[in-house]
């Protein structure tokens, strides 16, 4: 399973919100790029980038930080936020970013998660962002009555590479991730998982070890990172011995 560092972006800044409210926001960072060296050279087999501003205003808002992360990094990088069409996704693409992560974009217009697929493939990785099991978007902002499982089962046979789920009322709050609906979520779909939201410690990275099987592929760790709740080299170590 791999360990996922995030660094979220707003305004320039490494950041993190709480439970993605923009108004519960904690700075980190002046320096995004050298925290993004900080987690590689602790062993980041890929960083989690995310644009916090253009997920609100659904272009991209960070650009020229984005593309100094990941011309300082040798490891490859994933990135979310404000990629709602082909042009944002060329235009990441052509930067140097591996991964492509499409949310809001994905409920909007199942259209172009096809076309991105097709035109990248492997490259794609869809966004599911849920609050009691149910989709949100558009920054958390927007809820929608669609399920989790149900939106991820509409992407069968798309080509993603993964499916990012997003626990909205844990991300965060270093709660804990959200085991049971992560597991229903990779076990109803043939797509490997990325876990997210809510990781406090250890014990959170144990649990989804004894889960893995179920079609878990990684898990991106954020807040506890910065608090020290967690140690990036501790979680690889543990990891790497499962």
């Amino acid at each position: 399973m791999i360990m996922i560092p995030a660094v979220d972006l707003k305004d320039g800044r490494c950041v993190r919100l709480s439970q993605g409210d923009f108004n519960r926001l904690t700075v980190y960072s002046e320096d995004p790029v050298e925290i993004a060296k900080r987690w590689q050279d602790d062993g980041a087999e890929r960083i989690h980038l995310v644009d916090l501003d253009g997920s609100l205003a659904g272009t991209p808002r960070n650009k020229d930080v984005i593309a100094a992360i990941v011309k300082a990094l040798k490891v490859p990088v994933e990135l979310g936020g404000g990629i709602r069409d082909m042009k944002t996704v060329g235009i990441y693409m052509d930067m140097g970013v591996q991964w492509a992560i499409l949310g809001t974009a994905a409920i909007r217009n199942q259209s172009l998660i096809e076309e991105a697929c097709r035109r990248y493939p492997g490259r794609i990785i869809l966004g599911i962002d849920a609050a009691d099991g149910i989709v949100a978007i558009k920054g958390w902002t927007e809820q929608t009555d669609t399920s989790a499982v149900e939106t991820a089962k509409s992407y069968e046979g798309y080509g993603l590479d993964a499916i990012i789920y997003t626990d909205i009322k844990r991300d965060g709050m270093e709660t804990g991730v959200n085991i049971k609906k992560t597991q229903e979520l990779a076990e109803a779909v043939s797509i490997p998982v990325i876990a997210s939201g809510g990781v406090k410690g250890i014990d959170d990275v144990d649990k989804l070890l004894a889960v893995e099987e179920s079609g878990i592929m990684g898990v991106i760790i954020g807040r506890a990172l910065y608090t020290g709740g967690l140690s990036l080299k501790e979680a690889i170590k543990k990891s790497r011995r499962s």
